[in-house]
């Protein structure tokens, strides 16, 4: 599917500040912006596994569309919740456990760039990703 295949983080818009309103302190945010992230997707149907591996740990997660998860941030924050598809893009609601505060994520291609953004508490933040 379009998402297939790997990413590779090539800059960011916003993201110290995203990082800042979800309560990650100034070290980890200036760590997080230079984290070298790449994204491997694999899509079954309505499955997913997506690989993340940047400098701070690589993990796999698997997940089915509409279907509760948990997953835990890097800087450790654990969320639940679920991604849906809307026509192509891929829309991630997810609640912090701390606080049941609101995460809401996007991913979609635009041209040849994987566009992931991400809303918390009214802050807005987009990372770009070029296959590779």
């Amino acid at each position: 599917m379009a998402f297939d295949g790997s990413w590779k983080i090539d800059r960011n818009e916003n993201y110290e500040k995203f990082m800042e309103a979800m309560g990650v302190g100034m070290m980890k945010r200036k760590l997080g912006a230079h984290d070298n992230l790449k994204l491997t997707f694999q899509q079954d149907g309505n499955k997913f596994l997506v690989k993340e591996a940047s400098n701070f740990r690589n993990i796999e997660i698997e997940f089915t569309l509409g279907v509760n998860f948990e997953y835990s941030l890097a800087d450790g924050t654990e969320l639940s919740g679920a991604w849906t598809m809307e026509g192509n893009k891929l829309v991630g609601t997810f609640t912090r456990k701390d606080n049941g505060k609101v995460l809401k994520a996007y991913r979609e291609i635009v041209g040849d760039e994987l566009v992931q953004t991400y809303i918390y508490e009214g802050v807005e933040s987009k990372r770009f990703f070029k296959r590779g």
